[in-house]
This record gives structure tokens, C-alpha cells and sequence, in this order.
């Protein structure tokens, strides 16, 4: 689970020059069975990964926490594939967006449970693991759209992916990932009473 403590002890920018160059010898020690090196790795990566993972859930912090575990299960998994031909945060990062969407997709044919059951404000930690200042209201929105419409917006608007980014992930052709963003902020605006 992750702790506040865990937080804290993500650098502000992992993907720096530095960070970039431990972050390989530490996959490399991970690698080859070193689960300290791994933990570190861990440390370095957790809020930014159970960022994206809370947003693309839409703010359910229990499913958030599990699948962040679950991310970094496979990553220890398929580090003897890992090629160091991209950070290693890159790498983790799609990783655990994948893990993501496999669970959107998985729910997308299973009928609705109450998901507001374990939602809680978003406002805490990004997809980098800074602290947010997002209204309760603008969670709410983006927490209570469809979950196809909110990986988009959320990969898109929030992450920075580009729409051949979306489309490759999502399985969906460029045009439905731009259809679904213009669907999102058409339903977040109206949610949120025009000020979007």
C-alpha cells in the first residue's frame, strides 16, 4: 500500500539525466535478483504511477492501490525482457497504464458497481507525483464519465499522450480516441455547469 512516506520519497523529476542513469543501474541490479535495487526503483516511481492509475480508475483509491501493486508485479516480471532502449520510467510508466486500461477494458463488459464506493478527491499526488490543485468538483467530473471517455481525457488532457498514442492503447481508431475527448470535455462541461 502506498504511505505518505512513500510519496515523499519520490524525486521531483525522474526522468532527468541523473535519475535516468540510476534508474538503469537500478534495473539493472533488479535484474539480476536484486530486490533492494528493485524497492528503490519502487520508491522512485510509485506516486507517479499511482497517479495516472487513480485518474484512469476515476479516483477509486482501493482499485488505484491494487493495480499500482499489480504494475509493479509485472515489471519485476519483465525486467530479463526490459531493453534499456527507453528510460526506465518510460517503460514503467506505459506499463502500468496498460495494467490500467487492461482493468478498463476487462470492466467494460461487466455490469456497473457502485464506483463511488471507495472514490475520494484526486487532489493529492499527479501522474509525477507533485501535489495537485484540483477542485473537488473537477474529480467528481472527471471521476464520474464514462471509462472509455475518461482514459482518454485523462491520457490525453492530463499525460500529454498524443491521439496515435490513445489509439494504439486503447485499441481504437485515432478519429473515436479524438471523438471521445471532444465527448469528455463536452460532458465535463456540462457537469460542471459551463465553466469548463
Amino acid at each position: 500500500m502506498l504511505t505518505a512516506a512513500t510519496i515523499e520519497a519520490i524525486p521531483d523529476s525522474p526522468q532527468d539525466a541523473t535519475g535516468a542513469q540510476a534508474d538503469a543501474a537500478l534495473a539493472r541490479a533488479s535484474r539480476d535478483g536484486d530486490a533492494g535495487a528493485f524497492e528503490q526503483l519502487y520508491r522512485r516511481h510509485a506516486g507517479r504511477v499511482y497517479g495516472v492509475i487513480l485518474r484512469l480508475v476515476g479516483g477509486r483509491h482501493g482499485r488505484a492501490e491494487d493495480l499500482t501493486q499489480e504494475a509493479f508485479v509485472r515489471a519485476w516480471q519483465a525486467l530479463p525482457a526490459y531493453r534499456f532502449e527507453s528510460a526506465f520510467g518510460t517503460w514503467l510508466y506505459r506499463l502500468a497504464v496498460n495494467t490500467a486500461l487492461m482493468e478498463l477494458r476487462a470492466r467494460r463488459s461487466q455490469p456497473q458497481a457502485d464506483e463511488d464506493a471507495d472514490y475520494e478527491a484526486l487532489g493529492g499526488i499527479d501522474s509525477a507525483g507533485h501535489s495537485t490543485a484540483l477542485s473537488t468538483d473537477l474529480e467528481r467530473g472527471v471521476a464520474s464519465l464514462p471509462p472509455r471517455a475518461r482514459a482518454v481525457l485523462v491520457l490525453h488532457d492530463v499525460e500529454g499522450w498524443k491521439h496515435e498514442e490513445i489509439a494504439g492503447e486503447l485499441n481504437m481508431a485515432v478519429g473515436s480516441s479524438k471523438a471521445q475527448l471532444h465527448r469528455a470535455r463536452t460532458l465535463l462541461r456540462a457537469r460542471l455547469g459551463g465553466e469548463a
